[in-house]
């Protein structure tokens, strides 16, 4: 079994892989399709933007069953958030959780706008506004990386599940900024 690092090292191997336009294509057949009928065992969850531009799966050039991922606008720890990637560390032993935030993100660009966009956007964005007020000069790009930090740290404190397997099992909780304009990730 690898450990966080070297799950770690692999997800940003792949990101160069993706960066240099080198895509493996690896594990992405009908073999290995397959062999996912009975069951999964992912490397690491992605809790990441709806972004249509922020494709885990591509962006660490991965295969099908390697990463179990979340994708809700903004990238906020919301309640469905959280059940998933409890099923993930519970269920399948996934030992790193990956909480990406990106650039140009949209939903963090209107919590700092601050427009009445409806009780459903409007709930969702009240959940990004703590990170706006959390840094000194609110940008979108420092907001982002807040955002994921406030995001990692709310896995933890309102999982106990999570908290359990962060504490006991070793599970890893690493905040990632995708750079759009790149295709880099950057591990701060």
């Amino acid at each position: 079994m690898q450990t966080s690092a070297e799950i770690v090292q692999r997800l940003r191997e792949g990101n160069e892989r993706f960066v240099n336009h080198e895509l493996s294509g690896n594990l992405l057949d009908s073999r290995r399709r397959e062999a996912l009928v009975e069951g999964q065992a992912p490397q690491a969850v992605v809790l990441s933007c709806a972004d249509s531009r922020v494709v885990p799966e591509m962006i660490f050039d991965a295969g099908l069953g390697e990463l179990f991922v979340i994708r809700v606008a903004g990238g906020v720890a919301n309640t469905s958030a959280i059940a998933s990637i409890e099923y993930a560390v519970s269920a399948l032993k996934t030992p790193v959780i990956v909480v990406m935030g990106h650039e140009s993100c949209g939903a963090v660009a209107a919590a700092l706008d601050g427009a009445d966009l409806g009780p459903n956007l409007g709930h969702l964005l009240e959940q990004i506004a703590p990170a706006c007020r959390a840094v000194d000069e609110p940008s979108v790009p420092t907001v982002v990386m807040k955002n994921a930090e406030f995001a990692a740290k709310a896995l933890v404190d309102r999982s106990r599940i999570i908290a359990d397997a962060v504490a006991a099992n070793g599970v890893s909780i690493v905040v990632a900024y995708y750079e759009l304009s790149t295709g880099r990730v950057v591990f701060p």
